[in-house]
This record gives C-alpha cells, structure tokens and sequence, in this order.
C-alpha cells in the first residue's frame, strides 16, 4: 500500500467513527427530546386542572371580600343610625328625665316633712329655713354651704 491509500484509509476510518459517534449522540438526543415532550405534556395536564382551581378559588375568595365590604359598610351604617337615635333619645328624653326626678324628690321631700309635722315632731332650725321663702332674695352663702355638705355626712 501507497502512503497515499493509508492515508484515505485513515481518513475513511476517522469519518466512520466521527459519523457513528454523532449517530450515537444524535440518538441520545432525540430520546431527550421524547423524554422532555412526554414531561411538558404531563405537567400541563396537571397544570391545567390546578390553574382552573386556583382561578376558582381567587373569584370565590373576591366574592367573599365584596360580601365583607358590603357587610362592613353596612355595620357601620347600622353603628352611626344607632349613635344618632342614642343621641336622640337622650336629647328628647333626658332633660324631662331629670325634671320629673326632681319633681319627684321634692314632692317626696315636701310629704316626708309634712308627714314629721302631722306626728307631732319638732321642726328643727334646720327645717324652718328650708321652709321660709323669701321672693326676691337669694339664699345666703353660709346656707349654700349647708346645702352642699348635706349629702356628704
């Protein structure tokens, strides 16, 4: 053999290796390629069904917040309707209120000391002064005094 035909059989053999190598890469290749089809295809068929749910789930969970949103509003309408109608019941009957207690301690008051007289019992100095009305005059300090430390004894 010439050098010449060596080197086309060297030449020859290095191709078919260099061509088996890259069937052999090719190969392993196209089953890589079939592997990750089949995996995209099983993750978009669970995919999808989850992505469904979850897009259910967030309308549910929007619809709720529109019945919360709703339900707050309307407690705080319901909270300023009843602070108004507090405020109007007071107003209308808390000043009457107070009157018609009044009334009824001093009608209280006026039947116990007549009540005291109708036994027989002294009136004090005391009783004598609340008693004595003078129009147009004004109760002297020592006797307001009196006034406010009654309760406190």
């Amino acid at each position: 053999m010439s050098g010449g035909e060596v080197a086309g059989l060297i030449v020859a053999v290095f191709w078919a290796i260099l061509v088996s190598f890259l069937a052999v890469v090719l190969v392993r290749l196209a089953q890589t390629l079939k592997q990750a089809t089949r995996l995209v295809a099983d993750v978009t068929e669970q995919a999808v069904p989850l992505l469904g749910e979850a897009t259910a789930a967030v309308r549910s969970a929007h619809t709720q917040l529109d019945r919360v949103d709703n339900i707050t509003a309307d407690v705080q309408e319901v909270t300023a309707n009843a602070s108004a109608l507090s405020s109007t019941v007071a107003t209308t009957f808390g000043g009457p209120l107070v009157k018609v207690a009044a009334f009824g301690y001093g009608v209280r008051r006026a039947v116990g000391l007549q009540a005291r007289e109708d036994k027989g019992g002294k009136r004090s100095r005391r009783d004598a002064a609340r008693r004595a009305v003078i129009v147009g005059t004004t109760v002297p300090a020592a006797r307001r005094g009196l006034r406010r430390t009654r309760g406190k004894g």
